[in-house]
């Protein structure tokens, strides 16, 4: 018998592909745009405060232009409204996750990620080049903008892990949902960058609108099978698709397909029976929805600290340019990636994810104190990033993808399984709160203290992380170990 890690992918078809696919580009596109913001604000510094502040203005426009139309009076307030803003957009994200992860249970998916797609790509358009083509700039209407942006934005992550959370079984999800969680982003910094990630973005949603298949039962196919993490002993014609989740009722376990779909009878039925979407509340007590949304609190506010300030902290501490700070903050992104698929990978041989969550966590927090003092060479700083998220990153994806969707369909839930949605948005809307409140910190602390006190203030933060996670740890620890016991009798 093949383990979940290495056996798992035998299962899905063409279908699982195009799910994975699409719901992958949707967040690459997401994060373009939240990318393309951090990677530029050098340049917006720039351009919102009077040339005579900057030696860069010129480059961008006439002087009297930047003179009748600035916002701020030097670089310094200018740094502080970028992490207002930043503020601003996250704390309007977690409100939305919130209220999104709600309506995603109840409405089309599609519908609801075909719409925050196309939304939030209207609102960077008018943010950034419509703007800048009236040469009307405002404070106000920014951060109107913004909290617009957000809103819309928290359509999306609740909905594409709801999706994949129908397609993709807990068996090998750790390694699938790390894979697709990597999300990679495009690192575009000219001056159309907005105008390039929305067009994209927008074009992202309608394709999602026509081609998006949110569940296996669109095309007669089953749910996949909710087990524990751990394999299990099949018959012969366990290969065969099932109705329903292991959570359902035994004889719903023993229907299989014939020809490949439904027949109209368990069609019909099916729909009168399916159950009614959880409560936001209900959602809220599941075992282990709070701990691990503290901790992804904590641990999000780091992970995004890198995300929307590494490239002006490159740029600022070591006097690197723009285009330099940002092909070098891609490798902080990688190492993210290949943390999360293998760590992924691990949680699903061990059964178990709080071990290798806290493992990681711990080391995260050496990382951060070697990356706090990495020299002025850009090489050592690349691999040293590598590392740091690596443990940042790898279990930061974790969390928001693997782990929220084990939560929202797990055994408590034997009587309503529509939760995928409301559970992440639960998970992912407290960590954007986290991180919300961080931005501006970041950039208060940097200001006032400068950048090392913003690297002890992360390591604190993991470790704040670090505490709600070795609870869950034990309890998953204790648990596999009651199960080996029981089944040592039983032989």
């Amino acid at each position: 018998m093949s383990p979940p890690c290495c056996g798992f992918l035998s299962q899905y078809t063409h279908h699982h592909l195009v799910a994975f696919l699409l719901t992958f580009f949707s967040y690459v596109l997401l994060h373009s745009s939240r990318k393309t913001f951090s990677n530029v604000k050098v340049s917006i510094s720039a351009q919102w405060t009077p040339s005579v502040q900057n030696d860069s203005t010129p480059a961008f426009s006439p002087d009297e232009t930047w003179e009748e139309n600035k916002l701020f009076a030097d670089t310094g307030e200018a740094t502080l409204f970028l992490g207002a803003l930043d503020t601003i957009f996250l704390f309007s994200y977690a409100v939305g996750l919130y209220i999104s992860g709600v309506i995603g249970d109840r409405l089309n998916l599609r519908y609801v990620l075909s719409f925050g797609l196309c939304g939030s790509a209207v609102v960077e358009f008018v943010f950034s080049t419509l703007t800048e083509w009236l040469r009307f700039y405002s404070v106000y209407l920014y951060c109107g903008l913004w909290v617009l942006n957000g809103l819309l934005q928290s359509a999306v992550w609740p909905c594409v892990v709801a999706v994949m959370g129908n397609w993709f079984g807990k068996s090998g999800r750790g390694f699938v949902f790390g894979l697709w969680s990597a999300c990679l982003r495009p690192h575009l910094a000219s001056s159309y960058a907005f105008l390039v990630t929305s067009t994209v973005q927008f074009a992202g949603g309608v394709v999602v609108f026509f081609g998006l298949l949110t569940s296996p039962k669109e095309v007669g196919l089953s749910l996949p099978l909710e087990t524990d993490l751990r394999a299990v002993e099949r018959d012969s014609d366990s290969h065969r698709p099932l109705i329903s989740d292991d959570e359902e009722e035994e004889e719903e376990e023993e229907k299989v397909y014939s020809g490949g779909g439904y027949s109209a009878q368990q069609q019909e039925q099916e729909s009168e029976t399916s159950p009614a979407a959880i409560g936001f509340l209900q959602a809220f007590c599941l075992p282990g929805v709070v701990p691990y949304s503290l901790a992804y609190a904590c641990l999000k506010l780091v992970n995004y600290s890198f995300f929307f300030w590494l490239p002006f902290y490159l740029s600022n501490n070591f006097g690197w340019e723009e285009a330099q700070a940002d092909r070098l903050s891609v490798w902080y992104d990688v190492g993210g990636i290949v943390g999360g698929t293998v760590q992924g990978l691990i949680s699903d041989c061990l059964g178990q994810r709080a071990p290798v969550l806290a493992v990681s966590l711990l080391l995260a927090m050496g990382s951060l104190v070697g990356y706090s003092h990495s020299p002025n060479d850009q090489v050592i700083n690349a691999v040293l990033l590598a590392v740091t998220g690596f443990f940042i990153g790898g279990p930061s994806n974790m969390i928001s993808s693997a782990i929220s969707a084990d939560l929202g369909r797990q055994e408590a839930l034997r009587g309503s399984k529509e939760a995928l949605a409301t559970v992440t948005g639960i998970v992912d809307g407290t960590g954007s709160i986290g991180a919300a409140g961080g931005q501006y910190l970041v950039s208060l602390i940097e200001s006032k203290l400068g950048w090392m006190c913003v690297f002890y203030f992360f390591i604190v933060m993991t470790g704040g992380s670090l505490v709600f996670i070795v609870p869950l740890m034990f309890s998953e620890v204790r648990a596999a170990w009651r199960s080996r016991r029981t089944r040592t009798h039983q032989l």
